[in-house]
């Protein structure tokens, strides 16, 4: 269909087209990956992040173009995940930028804000690489401006054909691409989004997002024990991302369903408190208003159960702001554990195949009572959100750039409670650089990298990033790997044993370790981490 302008209904559509392609080939999207081990992500990052976006205007109702993109951009800053989605996050910020204060766009301001989201990637980045999503976005938004078609549905025709001749030319740009045979993967998740902004205009697509579901409570049915003093027996707490002006309305709207209710609006944020005997009506009322952040339900009853039978429920007081807190992103209930004591105030579940959004860091950076909080990503592909994170936090966050679970866990080790912020800081950082980390996991394709031919199912050890050996057997390679990451200068070999690993077989292998490495402190732990049989710290 021809589009000589676009309003915000039209923007609506053609951005949840493009989330809806991106989520049906987000599977294709991460199979993309340069290394053949089972924890791509790119595809399932971008498409969370997209969704994010659009779930944040999809109640919105409106023909400006300029404020749709706007909360789009927002919503897409707060579920950023990884690297690839607080780089498309940016691209849709810049993109707002360019339609800010417009209800309606033609070709020409349609393909400036293109070229604006390709300058705010850009700028996101600290070392721009060309050959990944960057160079696509930027061919994106240079052939939109040079286009003359003044309908947009050509224009985007245009901007879908350079993008993709771009992508095809990722592998020369990139020798670890073309070592590994595909294209850039963030670069294809960009054009599967672009496809599906041009298909939306072309086929005229009234797009729908899906409903939003809250999980059920996970309250014991064993605990229907009544208290007859409370009335309402659960305290819920939770804050609307959405229009403040309607705040007294959704306070008339759910007064009904309890007391003690405090329903407060100010800016675009909408913080509600009440006692209720059922927080999913509430919850789903609210929800038609905006996204919901910080939900916090309490069951008093079997609270007041746990206290003296005459005593009233009463919130505790709460504790004095401490000088220091700890976040750390870790996957594995071993390893949270080893974190949680070590000191980490809160554990964020996560890691490679499940990168947590800015939201989360930043509802996880609110729960920390501290005056300064430390955040360790333990992943190369979490800093980028954590550092958004910690921007849009009001406290003192600091983000430390562990690459790994060892780098984060030695980091805690190294932190004393009795210095000040920049002396922790640059002690903590020099610890990183101490660490050697190793992995062992396995091959989910055939490829060959740096020389070395990988097939399906190989088991693969890899040092900082590079894969240096490659067998058929799990202890047998992990001895190997270790060969290349010990040398006189180390002391300790940690390993911590992933779900699919037998705990006797590791116990007889680290006892295997002790005879080969005399010297060395061995130490083994249980991190029932997924995907990876072995992660190994040597320092």
């Amino acid at each position: 269909m021809k589009y000589l302008k676009i309003n915000g209904e039209h923007f609506y559509n053609i951005m949840v087209n493009a989330s809806n392609r991106l989520e049906e080939q987000k599977e294709f999207v991460n199979s993309l990956n340069v290394f053949p081990v089972p924890d791509g992500d790119t595809g399932t990052n971008m498409s969370m992040t997209f969704k994010a976006a659009v779930k944040e205007i999809e109640n919105m109702n409106s023909e400006s173009i300029g404020e749709v993109s706007k909360k789009l951009a927002k919503g897409a800053l707060m579920g950023a995940r990884g690297n690839s989605g607080v780089i498309l996050s940016q691209i849709l910020r810049g993109i707002a930028k360019g339609l800010e204060g417009k209800d309606v766009v033609n070709a020409e301001e349609f393909a400036e804000s293109l070229m604006e989201g390709s300058k705010s990637a850009y700028k996101a980045v600290m070392r721009p690489i060309e050959g990944t999503i960057l160079t696509i976005v930027r061919v994106a938004g240079e052939s939109a401006v040079k286009s003359r078609n003044t309908d947009i549905t050509k224009l985007m025709e245009d901007v879908c054909k350079s993008a993709e001749d771009a992508l095809n030319k990722t592998p020369d740009m990139l020798p670890v691409l073309k070592s590994a045979k595909v294209v850039d993967s963030g670069g294809m998740g960009l054009l599967i989004i672009l496809k599906g902004i041009y298909e939306g205009l072309r086929d005229d697509v009234k797009a729908t997002i899906g409903d939003v579901n809250f999980a059920e409570s996970k309250t014991s049915a064993a605990n229907n024990l009544v208290d007859h003093d409370i009335k309402f027996g659960y305290c819920t707490e939770f804050i609307i991302l959405g229009d403040a002006d309607k705040a007294e309305s959704f306070k008339n709207n759910i007064e009904s369903f309890g007391d003690s209710m405090i329903v407060v609006g100010y800016d675009d944020v909408i913080k509600v408190h009440i006692h209720t005997n059922d927080p999913g009506a509430v919850l789903s009322r609210a929800v038609a208003l905006g996204e919901l952040s910080k939900i916090k339900i309490d069951n008093m009853r079997e609270e007041h159960r746990s206290l003296i039978v005459e005593q009233e429920y009463k919130e505790e007081p709460k504790e004095e702001l401490k000088k220091y807190g700890f976040i750390s992103v870790a996957m594995g209930e071993g390893i949270e554990h080893i974190f949680k004591d070590l000191g980490v105030d809160y554990v964020i579940e996560g890691g490679q195949t499940m990168n947590p959004s800015t939201q989360e860091i930043v509802q996880s950076i609110e729960k920390v009572n501290a005056e300064n909080v430390f955040i360790l990503p333990n992943n190369k592909n979490i800093i980028m959100s954590a550092t958004q994170a910690a921007e849009l936090a009001e406290k003192n966050v600091i983000v430390l750039p562990t690459k790994s679970i060892p780098q984060g866990i030695t980091c805690v080790t190294m932190f004393n409670p009795d210095i000040e912020v920049e002396e922790n800081v640059e002690v903590m950082k020099e610890s990183i650089e101490s660490v050697t980390t190793g992995s062992v996991t396995y091959a989910v394709r055939d490829t060959e990298m740096d020389g070395i031919e990988i097939k399906e199912g190989n088991i693969l050890g890899i040092v900082e990033g590079k894969i240096k050996e490659v067998g058929s057997e799990v202890f047998e390679v992990t001895e190997s790997l270790l060969g290349k990451m010990v040398d006189e200068d180390k002391s300790l070999i940690t390993l911590f044993y992933g779900s699919d690993c037998d705990k006797n077989k590791v116990e007889e292998f680290a006892k295997k370790l002790e005879g080969i490495y005399e010297d060395l402190d061995i130490q083994c732990y249980e991190g029932k981490q997924p995907l990876y049989y072995f992660i190994i710290s040597v320092e």
